[in-house]
Formats: structure tokens, sequence, C-alpha cells
């Protein structure tokens, strides 16, 4: 199966001329590294107190003693420098009277709608805090590509076909999905692209990374659409999947997607597992600390976890991470492929099993504290893929998981091999440098054993580190290449 599908798509990966002109930039940092967690150290808010005092008030005059008056600062109208993100978490935890979850704080640090991290900029790149793998190279988003094709055929090849992609950062993934399959057409005719992005800054960029264009659906130019001009299809975006229409086959793609979900913590003590939250300090500062009793979280959440691992995996761990957005996100997908059929592949950095303390804060391509300062640095945890098969096996009969295998597997099987031998015979020499680097980063393990740079720069691979996994309707049977 896989030697036939990918012979109908030989053609991409023997074509030199779709190299992406330009080299990308690359850096030595990825977000699978651990990180420092120790609690961070805020600018206390200043509260302003006035006195005032009355002197004895003698017949048809006043006299006011102004020796006690607080003398304000010049321009005290000026904004406070503590950011507002900082206020707002610290405004929620007083209101409550007590912590809130490490989930809730990492939800209002990534995505709160004034001071969200991903919200108002662009955070991907070498510009930006982190890469990711289309970053890294064009030849990550060209094997999706080829994946996605041969995912369509074992569908029947269906007229119409929503490609949906979750978290699509600068859109440089799907740029080159779309780059790589435009000679396709009849493939690249049934797709109607969604990008599910809450970024209203992110949205922008993907705009203009697909080449989009609005163009009139009647005479009148009252209605209109978006055009991606690298295939000619149809391009719409929302904030969540649910906005997603039904009713047509589906294929998803979820890269480094689940790892930014926010995820409870809990810590084994003498009274039992208590979740860990965040509290504020006596001297104004965030810190951590364990619920006195359980909580809702713990009872629903960590509870069905554990049920699906063993003993054993459960008795050597002092701390265990739980993502119920991952589980809510996954029953969506399993039922959507379920009624209307497709598939989705999820790639990102984790384990098949369960996850200890793994919760981290990168700025600017360096780990920090994950209490410092938020929103200005991107959280991010080990992705639970054994919680993720759980979660979709139990939604429908018709569905199936498979993997995860590893990113070097998954790359290599689709031709990545291939793929970047072609590419070395027609281009210059720094772009034959950049791609030999970012081919390692995407399928080596370790430090590049061919780097003659900076160490500072080695490039480090991530083929093992991250995983891919495929859940499809059992009606397309095994997707390439889990077989």
């Amino acid at each position: 199966m896989l030697r036939r599908s990918l012979s109908r798509i030989s053609p991409l990966l023997s074509n030199g001329l779709l190299l992406r002109s330009g080299p990308r930039c690359c850096s030595s940092t990825h977000r699978f590294c651990s990180s420092s967690r120790s609690s961070a150290t805020l600018n206390p808010s200043v509260s302003r107190e006035e006195e005032s005092r009355e002197s004895p008030r003698p017949a048809a005059t006043v006299s006011i003693d102004r020796s006690g008056l607080h003398n304000p600062p010049e321009h005290s109208h000026e904004p406070s420098s503590v950011p507002e993100l900082v206020k707002h978490l610290k405004s929620i935890i007083k209101f409550r009277g007590g912590p809130i979850s490490v989930a809730e704080y990492m939800e209002e640090v990534l995505t709160n709608p004034q001071s969200g991290f991903y919200i108002n900029r662009d955070v991907f790149g070498a510009g930006g805090d982190f890469i990711t793998s289309p970053d890294v190279s064009q030849m990550f988003g060209e094997m999706v590509g080829v994946w996605t094709m041969c995912l369509w055929e074992q569908m029947g090849q269906p007229e119409n076909v929503n490609l949906v992609e979750l978290g699509p950062g600068r859109g440089t993934l799907m740029a080159d999905l779309l780059r790589t399959s435009s000679k396709f057409l009849k493939f690249t005719k049934s797709l109607n692209i969604h990008m599910v992005e809450c970024s209203p800054a992110l949205q922008k960029v993907q705009y203009s990374t697909l080449k989009c264009a609005d163009e009139a659906m009647n005479d009148d130019s009252s209605a209109k659409r978006t055009i991606s001009m690298l295939s000619g299809s149809s391009i719409s975006w929302h904030a969540t999947l649910e906005q997603v229409p039904l009713g047509l086959p589906t294929i998803i793609i979820a890269h480094e997607f689940y790892d930014a979900l926010p995820v409870h913590q809990f810590q084994k003590s003498p009274r039992g597992w208590c979740e860990k939250m965040i509290d504020i300090s006596e001297d104004s500062l965030f810190r951590f600390v364990l619920s006195p009793q359980p909580t809702p979280a713990s009872l629903l959440y960590l509870t069905k976890r554990c049920r699906w691992a063993s003993s054993e995996e459960i008795r050597d761990l002092e701390h265990i991470e739980v993502c119920p957005k991952a589980m809510e996100l996954t029953h969506q997908i399993a039922k959507r492929i379920s009624l209307d059929g497709g598939g989705a592949l999820i790639v990102d950095y984790g384990k098949d099993g369960l996850i200890s303390d793994s919760l981290q804060a990168i700025r600017k391509h360096k780990f920090v504290d994950i209490l410092d300062n938020p929103g200005s640095a991107d959280l991010s945890a080990y992705v639970d893929f054994a919680s993720i098969r759980h979660s979709a096996e139990e939604v429908s009969d018709n569905i199936s998981v498979h993997g995860p295998i590893t990113q070097s597997q998954f790359l290599g099987s689709l031709g990545i091999n291939f793929r970047v031998e072609a590419l070395l015979q027609n281009c210059t020499e720094e772009q034959a440098e950049s791609l030999r680097t970012g081919y390692w980063r995407l399928v080596g393990d370790g430090e590049a054993p061919f780097w003659e740079g900076p160490d500072e720069l080695t490039p480090i691979g991530m083929g093992t580190r991250y995983l891919a996994m495929a859940i499809v309707n059992k009606k397309q049977g095994t997707p390439i290449p889990f077989e």
C-alpha cells in the first residue's frame, strides 16, 4: 500500500525545482528540553495612602496642616510598571480567596484576549521565541503533504474535503503542503481549507504566507471568499474546531498544538495525590502550593487517567500531569471522523505513557522560570499520547488509532531521504548546508556529527523526541506509513 500510494507522489520526491526559495533560519534550541521551575520575582504593585489632618479653626479663617500628606511623584498619572496580565492573575487569585490551578494559569498566560502570549504577536521562527519543524525545513511540510494526499486517495478521492490545521503558526506548514500538491489538480480542487487560529495577529501572518486574496462570489460583490493563490483553494479562519462546518470528509493536522493545551499538575504527598496550584506569597510574588484537599480535577481527570495506567507505572511517580483539554479535543476529532470520515495526524513531542513534571517556559529561545513575567514566554508540556489513544478509542468503534511512531520513522517512510538527495542536486552551497542541517534536525538523534561550526549552534536532532500518531475512520484502512 505504501509503495503503491507513494508511486503517485514520486514526482514530488525527485523534482528539485520544488525547493523553497531562500534558506531557513534555525535555532539550536527546541521546545522539547527541560526547564527551570523556581518561583519568579515580580515587582509588587505599590498602593498609595493619603492622610489629612485639620488644625483648630479660628474665626473666619481656615488653616490646613499639610505636613502629614503624602507627596506624590511627578507624572503620577502614568500607568503602573506591573504588566496587565500579572495584575489580572493576581486579581483572580484574590477574588477567589485562594490559589488557581496550573491549567488556569497556563490558559490565561497563553490565550488571554488582551495579553496572552499567542494573541498579539508573531512568536515563531528565529526572530520569535522558538522554532518548529516547518521553520526548520520545507521538507517537513512537503512530507505532511504526501501523507495528506495518500490519505485522500485511501478515502476514495472525495470531490470535497475539509483540510483543517490546528494552530497553524505562521502558516508555513500549510504553504509547503499546498506548494507540494499544486500539480495534483484533482486534489487541490477538492480542498476546503480551515485554519483554527485564535490569534488575530497570526491570522494576518497566515493570510500573507498563504498568498491569500479575496474574490467576489457574485456580481454585486456583496459576498466574498478568501482564496490561496498557491493552490486556488478556499481558506477560512476559526477560533475553535467546533466552528469548522460538519458534513464533509475531514483531514485534520495538529502539529505542535497539543503541547500548548493547559495541564493540571499533581504531586504525591503524605495525604495522597494533591493538585499543584499557584498562589500569591506575602511579598506579592507568585508561588506554587499544594491543595489541602482533593480538587475537582483530581477527582475527575487524575482518577480517569490513572485508570488507563498500570499500578507499576504509577507507583514510582512523584508527579503526574493530566491534560483534560487534550482529552476533550481528541473526543471532538474522533467524533467528527467517525461521522464524516477522514483522519487526523498528530505530531508533537511527548511519550506514550504517563507524563511526570514536564511543564516548561521559553522566551527568546532560552528556558526561563514558569512564573517569571507571565505572558512574555511560551508555556508547553509533553504530550501524553497514551491518553490521546484512549480518548479516541472510547468515542466509537468506527475509529482506529495508529502509533505513535517516531518523527524519524514517519518522515523516513514517506521519502524524506529521497527528497533531500533530489534537492541537494539543485541548490547553492548555502542552501545545501541549510538542507543538511534541517534534515538532521528533523530525523536525527542528538548532536549532528557533521557539524563544523560553533558548538553553541550545533544542530540537535528531534527525530526521536517527536512522535506521530494517526486517528482514522476504519473505512479508510491503515494510514501510511503506520502499517
